[in-house]
């Protein structure tokens, strides 16, 4: 005979259930991209000052939040095209483990409580971030309709948090944080909407009808174009940025850069990856390598290697 459990075992096991499924629609991985709001204060030479070091923590917690609330409002609107997805019709709201009101809910507390905090930091990043939810939402119903556009919306998000990250501490935004931070996040949009693309074949439409405007050849062009311009923005920014030591020793992290976007270019064009940045940077050993050798290196030379 089948064993039969207890009604409170089977709902304390439905309970759980859900509760990883809500945390999994947050998409915590997807929180590596908020540590951009890191930048402003180690390029800005204020990384060993503990007070600001808390306030841009505080920011990433609010970013952190705010992208969440976005994700799972996102997934909400997406429901039926995920579920057509290979990849996506895993996510928990897809997969019918979250109900979509339980999703509502949850990112309404999301956005209740980050946004107030927000401003409680600061008025202007409460602003930003504000700013940030409201691009991040009109992508999810409106600019991701709309080609090309949907490519720069995704970029902008990117510069918000950069932005936001040299806001929060109150430290001067550097023009070059814009450039590169923009520059990297069209190159990691586009790769996203080539891996798309190719995934999903002659069913893309069907998913995202956006990508009836797409064709990998289109695409191939871009990245080319956006990937000459990331290297010449940062090998520019290495020698010519005002808040760099004078002996032009950051120019020794431009082999990491190199060999980084290298890297990101294999996994797009020859292992059909890209369409996660943040599976990439937490998967992929030599890319993550990479990723913490460059960051190490300008961290050395911005606060050791000054004269």
């Amino acid at each position: 005979m089948d064993r039969i459990e207890p009604q409170g075992v089977a709902e304390r096991a439905t309970l759980s259930r859900v509760l990883r499924g809500l945390l999994l629609a947050t998409r915590p991985k997807q929180w590596t991209k908020n540590l951009l709001l890191f930048f402003g204060l180690i390029f800005a030479l204020k990384l060993f000052d503990l007070r600001l070091a808390a306030l841009a923590a505080a920011g990433f917690l609010v970013f952190c939040a705010t992208s969440s609330a976005v994700y799972l409002i996102n997934d909400v609107a997406d429901l039926e095209k995920d579920r057509q997805h290979p990849v996506k019709r895993k996510r928990p709201l897809a997969a019918g483990i979250v109900r979509p009101g339980q999703a509502i809910a949850l990112a309404a507390v999301l956005v209740a409580v980050a946004v107030p905090a927000a401003f409680a930091l600061r008025p202007l990043f409460g602003l930003v971030t504000l700013g940030y939810l409201v691009l991040m939402l009109t992508y999810s119903f409106l600019l991701k309709h709309v080609v090309l556009v949907d490519v720069f919306a995704i970029a902008a998000g990117f510069v918000i948090r950069a932005a936001a990250g040299a806001i929060v501490v109150e430290v001067p935004i550097s023009p070059w944080l814009y450039v590169c931070t923009v520059l990297a996040a069209l190159f990691v949009g586009l790769a996203k909407r080539r891996h798309e693309l190719v995934l999903l074949s002659s069913g893309a439409s069907n998913h995202r009808r956006i990508l009836e405007e797409y064709s990998p050849e289109f695409l191939d062009q871009l990245i080319t174009i956006v990937t000459a311009a990331t290297v010449m923005a940062y090998s520019l920014y290495t020698f010519s940025a005002d808040n760099l030591p004078k002996n032009h020793a950051m120019m020794l992290t431009t082999p990491f850069v190199l060999y980084g976007i290298f890297r990101y270019l294999y996994l797009v064009y020859m292992k059909n990856a890209g369409g996660s940045p943040e599976e990439v940077l937490l998967k992929d050993v030599p890319f993550l390598a990479n990723a913490l050798l460059w960051m190490g290196a300008a961290v050395a030379v911005l606060y050791f290697f000054r004269s």
